[in-house]
């Protein structure tokens, strides 16, 4: 087993706390949190805010960095953050929660996290940065493109594929094999049941476009 790194959490608030619990459960050491300069010597869940996104360079060559900004419809904070990180020379950290299952056919992409009780199931490939979270699925041979985020119960079925950007309310449901196209907003408890093509905000069941 390779030695792990300590964790420089990268972004506050409720989706670092979450974040820091999958650290803490899977035996990863946190160093610190990096934030905005307002929020310099606070904590979040006894774990310091020690300095902001231009002190990454101080950390990179001895931890590692989860961006733990959480992400409605807009990935580009996410996005700008993963890259500030790798021109800092640090590495982007995956982690997965002891509670959540992986297949070992599965693959995930740097800077991933897979909350608690979540299933990625066999063949399904999750892009960079993205959120799985608490209790979703991905199963069999779906795709999630970079940066998308899989909200807290929601059920993306075999074979679908979403793009990149995208957000996957809580409880919605993607049917087997469908596709969502980039930068798509589906809303919670929406059912998915026909390709989606255009960006915008669906909502209902089936989903339509709303916005």
């Amino acid at each position: 087993m390779r030695e792990t790194k300590p964790l420089v959490l990268v972004g506050g608030g409720g989706h670092c706390r979450s974040v820091i619990e999958v650290a803490e459960s899977a035996g990863r050491s946190v160093r610190c949190i990096l934030d905005l300069p307002e929020y310099l010597g606070t904590e979040s869940s006894g774990y310091p805010v020690a300095g902001t996104d231009d002190d990454m360079p101080r950390y990179a060559a001895e931890c590692e960095f989860v961006v733990t900004l959480g992400s409605v419809g807009n990935a580009a904070p996410r996005r700008r953050l993963h890259a500030m990180v790798r021109n800092a020379g640090g590495v982007l950290a995956t982690l997965v929660a002891p509670t959540a299952f992986v297949s070992p056919r599965a693959v995930l992409g740097a800077g991933t996290v897979v909350l608690h009780q979540c299933v990625v199931n066999v063949n399904a490939t999750i892009g960079e940065g993205c959120i799985i979270n608490s209790g979703a699925i991905v199963e069999h041979d779906a795709l999630v493109g970079d940066y998308s985020h899989i909200s807290t119960g929601a059920r993306v079925n075999g074979a679908c594929r979403v793009g990149s950007g995208c957000f996957v309310g809580s409880g919605a449901v993607l049917v087997h094999g469908v596709s969502v196209c980039d930068n798509a907003v589906i809303g919670a408890g929406a059912v998915v049941a026909a390709d989606i093509t255009e960006p915008g905000v669906y909502a209902g069941v089936p989903a339509r476009r709303i916005k």
